[in-house]
């Protein structure tokens, strides 16, 4: 429940508030339970009482399915494998924009006379990050990840310490955004609930796996924990800031109180070990297929490390080129996230049990897969033009 409820639980639910912004009190209020009945609704058990990882199910699923998809099951794999690689990197990156913008606001207001630029932050935070990320056992990641999370969760009791204080009557913000808007929110959303990847994994790995699923089993239980703290955040953020409100929420926190600053200081540390746990699904993905070309141990080893430091420079690159906090998160859950939680699942289950597909499942399945696409293209757009318009300016 613990893993279930962190892995889902990151930087998408500070930039709930702004999702909520693009898309109005009350659509966003009717959206976070529909996306999370559509996510949790696809994270499923797939061959008997044998557990399985995110690509190992669509391998099965192709083998398993009809004869035509058998001879596509290893590039099944392969995409599905290419996906996760972009959105865990998509999540870095965003984890070093983050830190950057939330350590910027703390030394701007105690060291005025300081004027880096966000990317010098950035280049700051990741001459932090390169160490952490060359620890290759996640045994020895679970001190990092620990702290992450009791910092983090810290955090967000203050957070709603905050912004539960002084609350405007709820007519005084709109119930719907705009059109031109409402893809942002999809994207943000996504990211935020992207946790499928996670899902198959500790349900491997638990001592009783059927404790997993049931109507008062761990997903669902956790699940809808992580629903009402992103609907909580995101209705009573945007309702106590308003317009006003920025990419985290943790950047409308009041400068002048050291309380608030020492919020911002935690995150930026909590963001830092979650960023090395994030970037371990990348490499135990990439890593074993690379080290075949090296030869001896220590070449293997050299190599690893050389690997793990350009892996986190570019992340770094990436970050600095997109250093827009609110616009990033929606792009990556836009581009990568809509397709492992929206598309591929229903795709999957289509496949599984075809031809013996009935028309309810069908039709559902195909509106999911519609809804899927449209969310990528409409998000994926809204986003690169958004970031086109604010570089412009």
């Amino acid at each position: 429940m613990v893993h279930l409820l962190k892995g889902n639980i990151g930087t998408g639910i500070f930039a709930m508030p702004d999702a909520f912004k693009n898309a109005g009190l009350l659509v966003g209020s009717i959206g976070v339970p529909i996306m999370a009945v559509i996510c949790v609704h696809f994270m499923k058990k797939r061959k008997g009482d044998h557990f399985m990882d995110y690509a190992d199910v669509v391998e099965t699923a192709c083998q398993t399915g009809p004869a035509k998809m058998v001879p596509y099951s290893n590039f099944a794999r392969k995409l599905i494998n290419l996906f996760l690689c972009i959105t865990q990197f998509g999540f870095c990156c965003v984890y070093i924009v983050f830190a950057a913008t939330n350590f910027e606001q703390v030394v701007a207001h105690y060291v005025p006379t300081v004027t880096l630029s966000i990317r010098s932050y950035m280049a700051i935070m990741t001459v932090f990050l390169i160490p952490l990320c060359l620890i290759r056992k996640l045994k020895y990641l679970s001190p990092v990840s620990l702290l992450a999370n009791i910092l983090q969760t810290s955090s967000l009791v203050l957070i709603f310490y905050y912004i539960l204080q002084d609350l405007p009557n709820v007519s005084s913000r709109p119930a719907f955004g705009s059109w031109k808007t409402l893809p942002l929110y999809f994207g943000t959303a996504v990211f935020a609930f992207e946790g499928i990847s996670l899902v198959l994994p500790l349900q491997k790995d638990m001592r009783t796996p059927k404790q997993f699923e049931g109507l008062t089993g761990v997903l669902n239980t956790g699940m809808v924990t992580v629903s009402a703290l992103y609907f909580a955040v995101g209705f009573y953020g945007y309702l106590k800031y308003g317009e006003v409100i920025k990419g985290s929420i943790t950047l409308n926190l009041p400068s002048e109180d050291l309380l608030a600053q020492l919020v911002k200081l935690m995150m930026v540390l909590a963001i830092l070990g979650s960023y090395a746990v994030q970037f371990y699904v990348p490499m135990e993905i990439i890593w074993p297929t690379l080290s075949a070309y090296f030869q001896s141990s220590r070449s293997k080893l050299i190599a690893e490390y050389t690997f793990r430091t350009v892996l986190v420079i570019v992340t770094f690159c990436l970050a600095a080129a997109i250093p827009k906090l609110d616009l990033f998160i929606s792009l990556v859950g836009a581009f990568s996230s809509s397709f492992l939680a929206l598309v591929f699942p229903p795709v999957l289950e289509l496949i599984t049990f075809w031809p013996n597909v009935g028309r309810w499942t069908l039709a559902k399945n195909s509106l999911i897969i519609v809804f899927g696409i449209i969310g990528f293209l409409a998000g994926t757009y809204a986003s690169v033009e958004s970031l086109v318009d604010a570089f412009s300016t």
